[in-house]
């Protein structure tokens, strides 16, 4: 059999890199363990859901300007009331076997204690930056396992509708709470004194 190389170097190589890297990367159930060694030295965003790698498509500039705008803001808050606040990449371990790496992420003071030194448990408020690439799945799948992990408030923004979705955990799943556009203003409510001017939030397309 000939050499194979990585990135294959001729056609025919093609469908054998593909095989070695299914028997390599996804044949066999991922583990906590060889998922959090594996995500720190890979390039992209990666997720762990039901023992498989969730490999996340590359953010756009215009995804990374209202990643950057919306952490501003919840820095800014975290600073001054002893909280905590972060971007991606940082693995979020929502229950044994799911990990997700939310756009940002906010920490009160209490809630600090849920950030590890290799991973940190459930924020008090999650945020995803809508693309075309996710948005079946921060509206589906991580609206679901965001409420069964009890983190209190999920942001959806959607920059294409220009609009901020603001939803809040009543018992064990979301309820909309609003939906707001430019010149409104998004109001936590599971912290105090957070206000965020949507057009803050989009800035520039």
């Amino acid at each position: 059999m000939s050499i194979l190389t990585i990135p294959p170097g001729r056609t025919e190589d093609i469908e054998r890199v593909k095989d070695f890297l299914f028997q390599t990367l996804g044949a066999s159930p991922w583990t906590e363990e060889a998922y959090l060694a594996y995500a720190d030295r890979f390039p992209r965003l990666v997720e762990l859901s039901d023992g498989c790698l969730v490999v996340l498509e590359m953010p756009t500039p215009r995804h990374q300007r209202i990643v950057q705008n919306t952490f501003k803001h919840f820095d800014a808050w975290a600073t001054a009331a002893g909280g905590e606040a972060f971007v991606a990449p940082l693995p979020i371990r929502l229950w044994p076997g799911k990990f997700r790496e939310p756009d940002v992420m906010l920490y009160t003071a209490a809630g600090r204690a849920r950030v590890q030194a290799e991973y940190a448990g459930p924020p008090d408020l999650v945020v995803e930056v809508q693309s075309p690439g996710t948005a079946r799945l921060d509206a589906t799948d991580k609206l679901a396992e965001y409420a069964q992990a009890g983190i209190p408030e999920y942001w959806r923004i959607d920059p294409e509708r220009l609009q901020v979705e603001q939803n809040v955990l009543e018992g064990s799943a979301y309820a909309v709470h609003a939906v707001l556009g430019p010149g409104e203003i998004v109001r936590a409510t599971v912290v105090a004194d957070l206000a965020c001017p949507v057009a803050a939030l989009l800035g520039a397309p």
